[in-house]
């Protein structure tokens, strides 16, 4: 007697077609972005939330890390560990307020704003890609569509919602 069972099939099931939603296609392409856009930074040695970090320092120089944990919605030790691993790349520097000696003011440093460059590229070429079905008109169209949804959420522009759940790394 073999014990290889083969399938029943139930005549009366009906087959499942694969979701196709609007909520559905966007966390499938979400999904399928971010996995590309790390493993395009991963190839410039850095990390999807070290881009964002060093994005939202080059655009205001001299925040506080206070701020920067307001804004990421996160706790302050968290963004210290995170601006750690920063520095320790030598992408940022922290330098002692001139107002209040207890708190660090948070500067892009020269290798930083290289690796910010690089990042800028690497970030065009993946949008190109993600895109290519889309002729220009439709790409404004769906970036504007995208932007009203993020707005009705609720969703801080320019920043990933993934901060609050980041797992510590390692060293």
């Amino acid at each position: 007697m073999s014990s290889d069972r083969q399938p029943v099939e139930d005549p009366g099931a009906a087959a499942v077609p694969p979701p196709r939603g609007g909520a559905f296609l966007l966390a499938q392409l979400g999904a399928h972005a971010a996995g590309r856009f790390g493993e395009r930074v991963g190839e410039l040695g850095l990390a999807p939330p070290d881009v964002g970090l060093l994005r939202m320092i080059a655009t205001e120089p001299g925040r506080s890390q206070r701020s920067l944990a307001a804004d990421l919605g996160v706790v302050p030790s968290r963004v210290v560990a995170l601006i750690d691993n920063l520095e320790k790349k030598g992408f940022v520097e922290r330098r002692r307020s001139a107002e209040d000696r207890r708190h660090h003011e948070l500067y892009v440093s020269e290798d930083g704003r290289r690796a910010l460059g690089r990042v800028r590229e690497v970030a065009a070429l993946h949008e190109d890609d993600l895109f290519a079905a889309l002729d220009e008109e439709d790409r404004v169209r769906l970036t504007a569509l995208l932007g009203r949804i993020a707005e009705q959420q609720g969703l801080t522009p320019g920043v990933h919602p993934g901060y609050r759940n980041l797992q510590k790394r390692p060293g």
